[in-house]
């Protein structure tokens, strides 16, 4: 089991992946000191903290980007500190490896993402009736789960 967050300066996507069945077990978007607050429980569950860096791609940023930032050595120190391995991530890589293109936007790592798990949305999603297993992932909570694979197929 791995735990991927997508990190935000006041809220974080985060999944806890199944490494050997290729399967999001647990997920959520949530404030980030309440995922603070879960990290010891995280680590009895997982090994390894995988984190979405942030890139300069030589654009102006602003005040949010940093604080993401800062949220990301908070994770990283935390995780460390309770015996875990960290790893980082960057989107280049996820977009890279799901899409295999660099201009692949939200939408596309999306789809892909789907893909991987069924012929269509009704098979990977499904309906509240007949849950797929990506059924209840929605927004940045996607971002976390590309995250998880793609430390997956790049770590050998």
């Amino acid at each position: 089991m791995l735990l991927a967050i997508d990190p935000g300066d006041v809220e974080s996507a985060w999944v806890i992946y199944d490494t050997e069945k290729k399967i999001p077990v647990l997920f959520a978007k949530e404030e980030n000191g309440n995922i603070i607050e879960k990290m010891a429980d995280f680590r009895e569950q997982c090994g390894t903290l995988v984190i979405e860096m942030i890139a300069s791609y030589g654009m102006p940023v602003g005040r949010s980007v940093f604080e993401t930032c800062v949220w990301v050595g908070r994770y990283w120190q935390l995780w460390e500190s309770l015996g875990g391995k960290v790893e980082l991530i960057y989107r280049k890589d996820v977009k890279m490896t799901l899409c295999h293109t660099m201009k692949a936007k939200d939408s596309n790592v999306r789809q892909a993402i789907m893909d991987r798990y069924g012929s269509s949305k009704d098979v990977a999603i499904g309906k509240k009736q007949t849950p797929g297993p990506l059924y209840g992932i929605v927004a940045d909570i996607w971002a976390a789960l590309g995250v998880a694979i793609t430390w997956q197929e790049k770590t050998p």
